[in-house]
């Protein structure tokens, strides 16, 4: 059994891995949470006026309670937020830039500017409140 979750993180890994060197990607291409990386920040930021971050890493047990959270969160938003995910071990230097000291982490950008932040594990519903506050939508 350990096996098999090890082999579905792996896969999982690379495929996030194969679409973070694919430099920016563009939120149609990728429904849902959209990997980013140091590359592709300022244009996600830049292209989408209501941003959602999750900064993370793979070793981090909360960071893989908030995942799911985070995927049900984009489906229900989509359309009017988006979504992404960045590896703090793979863009440390976004991490320093940010001050995050703990993970997860999620950032609540409006045009580009930070308007909330949320760190550690939170209840969905928790989620959900700072979003709909934070980007005052109905």
């Amino acid at each position: 059994m350990d096996d098999d979750l090890a082999r579905i993180r792996e896969k999982k890994l690379r495929v996030m891995e194969d679409r973070m060197k694919g430099g920016p990607v563009e939120k149609k291409a990728f429904p849902g949470v959209i990997p980013v990386d140091e590359t592709g920040f300022s244009s996600l930021l830049s292209q989408n006026p209501l941003v959602v971050v999750d900064f993370w890493a793979e070793w981090c047990g909360p960071c893989r309670m908030v995942g799911p959270v985070i995927e049900d969160l984009a489906h229900e938003f989509s359309g009017r937020v988006t979504f992404a995910k960045c590896n703090t071990d793979q863009c440390q230097r976004l991490a320093s830039q940010f001050g995050i000291s703990a993970i997860p982490s999620i950032f609540l950008f409006f045009q580009g500017r930070i308007v909330d932040r949320v760190v550690g594990a939170c209840p969905k519903d928790v989620l959900r409140e700072r979003i709909t506050r934070a980007f005052r939508l109905a």
